[in-house]
């Protein structure tokens, strides 16, 4: 009688999944901070394991830069599902998604020029693309049946009006908050109310502590200065 074979031992993919989440948090910080000239050791270093633990979740830099892309762009859709999707006010909603991606972009103007310097683009592409704009969709049928913005107004004009807000903010070429009220401003309708946050609703999150959501142009300057 044969004695059976004592069961294999798996290498721990929680310790894995641990250590990737480390690099991948050391490397968009590193990068948002410093822009290109960031270097696999030195994220090696930042999150405390060795190269060869890098080199096998990421193999390549260009990898690397692409991950921390598409786990901003994830932090992204989380918000817009988890904090916009809800609000019982879709424009409300709607105003906030983009405000986000906005103050995402703003405070990681680091990250933004190295996705761009490695893969030419940083705009999300294929199911990345499909996942942010299933929410925008999602929340303009929502602001059309409550009557709080344009009939006409469809997806492609919201990524219009990011692609702005990131070229204005790539390029430093003006206020891209106020870039944005307008905007916003010009997809509602007409017998509608202001597209700003519902009174009591929850501030916005920015990254860098700026102005709450909802603040005046003229609020906004004094945070500024």
């Amino acid at each position: 009688m044969s004695t059976p074979s004592p069961p294999r031992r798996r290498k721990p993919r929680a310790d894995a999944e641990r250590n990737r989440a480390r690099v991948l948090a050391a490397a968009r910080a590193l990068f948002t901070a410093r822009g290109q000239d960031v270097q696999m050791p030195e994220v090696a270093r930042a999150a405390g394991v060795g190269i060869g633990t890098v080199y096998r979740h990421f193999p390549s830099r260009a990898a690397l830069i692409e991950a921390a892309g598409e786990a901003r762009h994830d932090d992204i859709v989380e918000f817009g599902r988890t904090v916009c999707v809800p609000c019982p006010d879709a424009a409300d909603g709607l105003a906030r998604y983009i405000g986000y991606i906005g103050e995402v972009l703003a405070s990681d103007r680091g990250l933004t020029a190295s996705i761009e310097a490695t893969l030419g683009s940083a705009r999300p592409e294929g199911a990345a693309a499909e996942r942010t704009e299933a929410i925008a969709a999602e929340l303009i049928a929502r602001a059309r049946t409550q009557g709080t913005i344009r009939p006409d107004v469809e997806v492609a004009d919201l990524s219009m009006i990011v692609c702005g807000l990131a070229a204005i903010i790539r390029n430093g070429t003006g206020d891209w908050r106020r870039y944005l009220d307008i905007s916003l401003a010009g997809l509602r309708d007409v017998s509608a109310g202001p597209l700003d946050a519902a009174p009591g609703a929850a501030p916005v999150p920015r990254p860098n502590g700026g102005p709450r959501d909802g603040a005046t142009s003229g609020e906004r300057h004094e945070a500024a200065t």
